[in-house]
């Protein structure tokens, strides 16, 4: 520091970006607790308000948690009522009523998230051309891929019993 009067004293220049040490200068390595030039220790980062204010909210944290985590092991999961609908939508029932082998059955999933994602691409705004052809050119990517998916899955079908 350089002083100028007995009331006014002018800090050194530091660099803006770079933290650099208190008594040479010297700009920190990135990542170091001291100087690489006289040895001096970093200074703290944060103060020792801002580091009780993350304790304390670590540990508000940690009580959310542990409260979550016993609601979860109070609940009882055989007083849940799962929908009499619901058993459609098993893997086993849809691959009965398709009449589908397994593998078939998860190309044609597959082949349909294909095509999900394919619609998915046009959300996408264009502001140029170029963008309006890379758009194009993702979508051609998933629908390609869908086509592949279903072709593998008519490829994996059983023949049926006639």
């Amino acid at each position: 520091m350089h002083r100028l009067s007995d009331e006014v004293v002018a800090a050194g220049s530091h660099p803006a970006l770079a933290e650099a040490c208190p008594r040479c200068s010297t700009e920190f390595l990135l990542g170091s607790r001291f100087c690489y030039s006289c040895g001096g220790r970093r200074p703290e980062a944060i103060s020792s308000a801002t580091r009780a204010d993350a304790a304390d909210l670590a540990g508000l944290w940690e009580r959310g948690v542990h409260r979550l985590q016993s609601a979860v092991a109070d609940f009882s999961w055989s007083r849940l009522r799962i929908p009499s609908w619901m058993h459609y939508l098993h893997f086993h029932e849809i691959k009965r009523r398709m009449g589908l082998s397994t593998l078939s059955l998860v190309a044609f999933v597959i082949g349909l998230a294909c095509l999900a994602g394919a619609l998915l691409v046009g959300l996408f705004t264009a502001k140029t051309w170029n963008d309006f052809q890379a758009i194009q050119f993702y979508r051609s990517e998933w629908l390609l891929g869908a086509t592949a998916s279903f072709v593998a899955g008519i490829l994996l079908k059983k023949p049926t019993q006639d």
